[in-house]
């Protein structure tokens, strides 16, 4: 049975609650499409493969993690961005994005399953973004784990070698973790005790800050470390609404 565009979206409004949040884009249903909703697609970042899979797929509404518009809104439509809408009208495909509240959802964010995959015995919030956290400190059990061991562990979950600067302790016990371009809270990690962050991309700057605190860094791939949350996000909405949901995979090696 079909459900409501609105109900869905309304849904994933409740859940993740982007009005605490000082984004860097709106959040929420971003273009509208079909007001029924058979197939629900998810995906990383709003573009035109992603588009074109969508449509491919039948799907009547695309959430992704990041979305067309930053800043204040939409600007001047250029060839790119006309492109992109163009399918998504033809196809009646709506679309809904969620950045930095989907980040910081202790059930259904990326870096909460992150550490939940990991292996952490709790989970406390951490990476405060404009009043808001947006990531965790993942406990690891026992005596933590042995680093090379959790460097093998992120290889695994993310399907690829992961940039290390090897510069903390020989055990891991507190790790902090920050989805996406975190690298600028390697200050804040150390502050908080942590013995290694792990985020996507790095900054220039942070192999020597690395070194310098003795905290490993972990760049496990912007891309990587964001697939977690929007396709938990598609199944939640699955399972509460009866629809299909398929996670669509454009790899990006950044």
């Amino acid at each position: 049975m079909p459900a409501a565009a609105s109900d869905i979206v309304e849904e994933l409004d409740r859940l993740l609650d982007p009005g605490r949040f000082q984004d860097y884009g709106p959040n929420g249903l971003q273009v509208p499409g079909a007001a029924q909703v058979e197939t629900v697609a998810s995906g990383v970042s709003a573009n035109l493969e992603l588009f074109e899979r969508a449509a491919a797929e039948r799907a009547q509404l695309l959430i992704v993690h990041h979305g067309l518009f930053w800043g204040s809104g939409p600007g001047p439509i250029d060839a790119a961005l006309k492109r992109r809408l163009q399918i998504l009208f033809e196809a009646d495909i709506g679309l809904a994005a969620y950045h930095l509240p989907l980040d910081a959802h202790p059930e259904l964010g990326n870096n909460a399953l992150i550490g939940k995959a990991l292996g952490a015995a709790s989970l406390e919030p951490f990476a405060l973004h404009r009043g808001e956290p947006i990531g965790f400190i993942a406990t690891l059990p026992g005596d933590g784990t042995p680093a090379e061991e959790l460097f093998a562990s992120v290889r695994h979950l993310t399907s690829r070698d992961p940039l290390v600067f090897d510069a903390g302790p020989a055990r891991i016990r507190r790790l902090a973790i920050v989805s996406g371009a975190g690298s600028d809270y390697l200050a804040d990690a150390g502050a908080a005790g942590a013995d290694a962050l792990l985020t996507g991309e790095p900054a220039e700057r942070v192999m020597s800050a690395a070194r310098e605190a003795g905290i490993h860094f972990i760049g496990a791939g912007h891309y990587a470390t964001e697939t977690f949350g929007v396709r938990a996000l598609g199944e939640h909405i699955a399972d509460r609404f009866g629809v299909r949901h398929v996670f669509l995979d454009v790899p990006n090696p950044i």
